[in-house]
């Protein structure tokens, strides 16, 4: 797992390298369809990769969007009308059962269909219409992390080239996004401050996670870290909804992990955090200067990152924190108990 933590900044260069042609290629299929809607279907990790993308679409495209149930196809046999609509199932390794058999009935209801995997071999490479590999190499680790921020950035090309017709992103977007790489390993480059904090949650039994907009998936992705290699009781919530009853469960003894970056996003986390301290919550802080200055600790992220970016790195410091929290308890974040690399559910 530390491994490919650290091989982050390395993947996100050669997809920038190499996966660009390819987003511009399904980027233009997608304009040629003019789709009226957007779906995505995805499991685990991978289903925080397609929260990113709905967000993408609905705040840069203004292309409504929503998370399909795939179990309304393989248990319930429903068939959708899905006329001018792009079906895209992400998906780690491409052979869940039941995101092919999605893809198979979107494809007979009429929906154009695109694969987010890192296999191009694979069954649900094979089913869709259209395949994005991302590009991250063998993941040997049970707990994804180079394949999640790999889905992340293959999501945010496809989509920054649907808004230039298929054509790459604009020359400036571009250059931004190749100062990424750099980032992230300035980041990474912090994990002693990120190991450290992991020994205050060496006993902690429930932790809460929140963000809001592009920061929510962050969230989302941090409590399955937590849960599957440090076998935590972690549940994520935007920060509305956690004021929305769930933060009665919040004192100083359940740890709050908030992600606050820069922009609307973390602006919107500013009442949460007031609330939070109000409950007297321990809180780690992922984001801006100002955000983390306000929280019990936390890591500060690089300033003037653009919102739809800012999940890349916001996610990197967790997944250390998950591994660290894993060993600071005696666990083996390698090998977490009952969980296999490649789940199959129907």
């Amino acid at each position: 797992m530390a491994a490919e933590v650290a091989e982050q900044p390395s993947v996100w260069r050669r997809i920038l390298e190499d996966g660009v042609p390819a987003a511009c290629e399904a980027s233009r299929r997608v304009a040629q369809a003019a789709p009226r809607f957007v779906q995505l279907a995805a499991r685990g990790t991978s289903d925080h990769a397609a929260t990113y993308a709905k967000y993408l679409a609905e705040i840069e495209h203004g292309l409504p969007c929503g998370l399909v149930s795939p179990s309304t196809m393989t248990v319930y046999r429903a068939r959708p009308r899905l006329a001018d609509v792009l079906h895209i199932a992400v998906s780690q390794s491409g052979g869940s059962p039941d995101l092919v058999h999605s893809v198979q009935v979107a494809r007979e209801q009429g929906a154009l269909t695109l694969a987010v995997t890192n296999d191009p071999d694979s069954p649900l490479a094979t089913e869709a219409e259209l395949h994005l590999d991302v590009l991250a190499g063998p993941e040997r680790s049970v707990a994804a992390t180079k394949t999640y921020t790999a889905q992340l950035l293959t999501l945010h090309l496809l989509f920054a080239c649907l808004d230039r017709d298929g054509r790459p992103p604009h020359p400036q977007h571009l250059a931004v996004l190749r100062q990424l790489p750099a980032m992230a390993e300035e980041l990474l480059g912090r994990e002693g401050e990120v190991a450290a904090a992991a020994q205050r949650y060496r006993f902690a039994q429930r932790l809460v996670t929140t963000g809001r907009g592009y920061g929510y998936p962050t969230a989302a992705e941090a409590a399955l870290k937590l849960m599957e290699t440090c076998y935590l009781s972690a549940q994520a919530f935007s920060g509305a909804d956690l004021l929305h009853g769930p933060l009665a469960m919040v004192d100083p003894q359940v740890p709050v992990i908030a992600v606050v970056p820069e922009g609307p996003a973390g602006d919107s986390m500013g009442p949460v955090l007031e609330r939070l301290r109000e409950r007297g919550a321990d809180i780690y802080g992922v984001g801006s200067a100002d955000a983390v200055a306000g929280t019990t600790l936390g890591i500060e992220l690089p300033g003037g990152v653009p919102g739809p970016l800012s999940p890349m790195l916001e996610i990197l410091p967790l997944q250390q924190l998950a591994l660290h929290t894993a060993l600071a308890r005696g666990e083996d974040p390698d090998s977490p108990r009952g969980l296999r690399k490649v789940t199959e559910t129907l």
